[in-house]
């Protein structure tokens, strides 16, 4: 594949286009929802590592990075410059790990609990067209909760979908999270159809954003433009804090069909 063939890139410090980073959102920016990418957004992505640096930033942790992006004899670490998944929490430049934090750790175990029952208590009482497995993910840096259930398949995710969006389901148990635990710190965004995250404030997708300026002292590169790409920039939407933030240049997107066409009209390739 010609991805495979152009695996040789320009260090960091001598890409042509100095100090510009791509960043991309995973899930509807690069793969269609929890599906694989297409061969040829892995090759426009490679023609444009070329350019400048590239990488993504995900919600989900590596290993379904890897499922999306990724093959069985192709890292997604080496797909790209900077791997961020679960926001930053687990970090790769250039293949390598980077220091990583945790959610548990950060809270502490009785809180956690305390969030956990919550969810799954009001969970419980929810009346849905269907329910599933795995309502509560425990994640490095986050909890995902899915009031239908992460196990559903694609056509209950559907469905999930619509309904949720005449039902409000994952809007009214966020604003009931915020009642409940006002004190502990949290944030919560919805992003894909089923589900939504919660994670410290300050923990969303601008987390990987250190490791970006961190690069100055690493190999002198200084990124001053930063084009972040997303399909959940609304308030709310999982992509909306790195999307507004003024470190970066935010780019909507809808769908890969989409995020290709705009990399191609900003980067002429």
């Amino acid at each position: 594949m010609a991805t495979e063939a152009s695996s040789v890139y320009p260090s960091l410090e001598n890409r042509p286009i100095q100090g510009t980073i791509c960043l991309f959102d995973v899930d509807g920016t690069l793969t269609p929802a929890r599906r694989t990418v297409l061969p040829e957004t892995l090759e426009l992505l490679s023609q444009l590592r070329h350019k400048c640096a590239i990488g993504f930033v995900g919600g989900s942790d590596l290993a379904k990075q890897q499922e999306q992006l990724g093959t069985s004899s192709t890292p997604v670490t080496t797909l790209f410059d900077f791997c961020f998944a679960e926001n930053g929490l687990t970090a790769y430049r250039l293949g390598k790990p980077l220091a990583s934090n945790s959610f548990i750790q950060w809270l502490g175990e009785e809180k956690y609990q305390n969030l956990v029952d919550f969810c799954l208590k009001y969970i419980a009482d929810l009346k849905l067209p269907k329910k599933r497995g795995t309502f509560v993910e425990f994640r490095n840096g986050m909890v995902n909760i899915s009031p239908v259930g992460r196990n559903a398949s694609v056509e209950e995710r559907n469905e999930f979908e619509v309904y949720d969006k005449e039902h409000s389901i994952r809007k009214d148990l966020v604003a009931s999270l915020k009642k409940k635990f006002p004190d502990y710190g949290l944030s919560y965004s919805i992003g894909g159809q089923i589900s939504f995250d919660v994670f410290p404030t300050g923990w969303d997708k601008t987390y990987c954003l250190q490791h970006i300026q961190a690069e100055k002292e690493i190999s002198g590169s200084e990124y001053t433009t930063i084009h972040f790409f997303g399909d959940k920039c609304f308030a709310g939407g999982n992509d909306y804090e790195i999307y507004s933030d003024p470190r970066t240049i935010g780019h909507s997107v809808n769908g890969p069909e989409d995020t290709m066409k705009q990399v191609k009209d900003l980067f002429q390739l």
